[in-house]
């Protein structure tokens, strides 16, 4: 059975679903004792390990990694939406699976309903769990998602959308990611209608 590796738990809260915005708007080092056959006192003891210093991560590398892939990904998908279709932007090649055709639905909506977005989408992401054992490494990310910078536009009247006034400006986003050979990809991304952050 695979072990699973978690990071500390993250304090989060979350959201309502993006196809509606869119649509309507390690090892701490104990104490070393001494052995009762120490060197003598003429030969220096090593400086023991400074109780200051963090533990370092072993999968530190790997969750960069996975950030990495999840804010291009962004970078990616917010082109997109900027003018209501992936085409010429790189979003396929961070993101997959589920997460791919709900972008692509979002999309879809976004030129049915003659909509853009412009500005930015705030992120406070960490990989809340990674596992690396298993045949397909994955990983768990959870994001708060900020929409304070977001705008929906009328690509009619190039005016805004105002958000809904039940629209949270801060919320919760859970995604999931593979390694696959050509790195991480985001295959899932889901949204919490629920909670803020």
């Amino acid at each position: 059975m695979a072990t699973v590796r978690k990071t500390g738990a993250v304090a989060l809260c979350g959201a309502v679903p993006l196809a509606l915005l869119l649509a309507g708007c390690g090892g701490g080092g104990g104490d070393a004792k001494p052995s009762e056959t120490a060197p003598a006192a003429s030969t220096p003891a090593p400086a023991p390990a400074s109780s200051s210093a963090a533990p370092v991560d072993p999968d530190a590398a790997e969750k960069r990694a996975v950030l990495a892939s999840y804010s291009s990904m962004w970078v990616e998908q917010m082109k997109a939406y900027g003018k209501a279709s992936a085409k010429g932007t790189r979003l396929s090649k961070y993101a997959a699976l589920d997460a791919l055709s709900k972008f692509e639905v979002d999309l879809s909506h976004m030129k049915k309903n003659g909509t853009v977005i412009r500005g930015e989408l705030g992120h406070d992401a960490k990989v809340s769990g990674l596992d690396l054992d298993g045949k397909l490494p994955k990983a768990t990310i959870q994001d708060c998602v900020d929409l304070s910078k977001w705008q929906t536009l009328d690509t009619r009247t190039d005016k805004p959308i105002p958000l809904p006034s039940t629209q949270p400006l801060r919320y919760v986003a859970t995604a999931r990611a593979e390694k696959w050979p050509g790195g991480w990809m985001v295959t899932d991304y889901i949204p919490d209608g629920k909670h803020t952050c």
